[in-house]
């Protein structure tokens, strides 16, 4: 994930997700910055029956999703869940067939469905993880926040 050319576009991916129980009805939100231009975007979803790794983790997949070339990325985020999944745990998942360790056995992994694609789109860029204190007053992290507790509420409520 490092290595990569500096002429490539820099972006920063803000992401946050959030779920009114575990599981429950779930949001993620993220903001997506191209500094250099001053361009800001903002996403947000849900899902009516979720988790709060489950939302993080579609937070980091949606943003990724809209880059439309290959880019240096800085994903910003409160969850180490994310932050180490992408940048320490997945190599290891991968060589093991996506499992995990149990003491002596290997285990299948959580939301592998989620991890697969997150694999995907971090081999599409050169990605790096800040790891920030959620609820501390980030302006980023708190409104992503704000835009996955919406997306949960909206979740939670059927349309109509």
């Amino acid at each position: 994930m490092t290595g990569e050319p500096t002429q490539l576009p820099f972006v920063q991916l803000f992401t946050d997700g959030a779920c009114s129980g575990n599981p429950g009805p779930g949001g993620w939100g993220c903001i997506l910055r191209h500094p250099a231009t001053g361009s800001e975007k903002e996403f947000s979803g849900g899902e009516a029956l979720t988790t709060n790794n489950q939302m993080e983790m579609q937070a980091v997949i949606e943003g990724l999703k809209v880059l439309t070339r290959k880019s240096r990325v800085e994903v910003v985020t409160d969850s180490s869940y994310v932050a180490r999944g992408c940048s320490e745990w997945l190599p290891g998942w991968k060589r093991n067939g996506w499992k995990r360790r149990d003491g002596r056995q290997l285990v299948p992994i959580s939301n592998v469905d989620r991890w697969q694609v997150l694999d995907q789109l971090l081999a599409r860029h050169s990605v790096s993880f800040t790891l920030v204190r959620g609820h501390a007053g980030h302006p980023e992290n708190e409104r992503c926040d704000k835009l996955a507790v919406a997306a949960a509420s909206a979740a939670k409520s059927p349309p109509g």
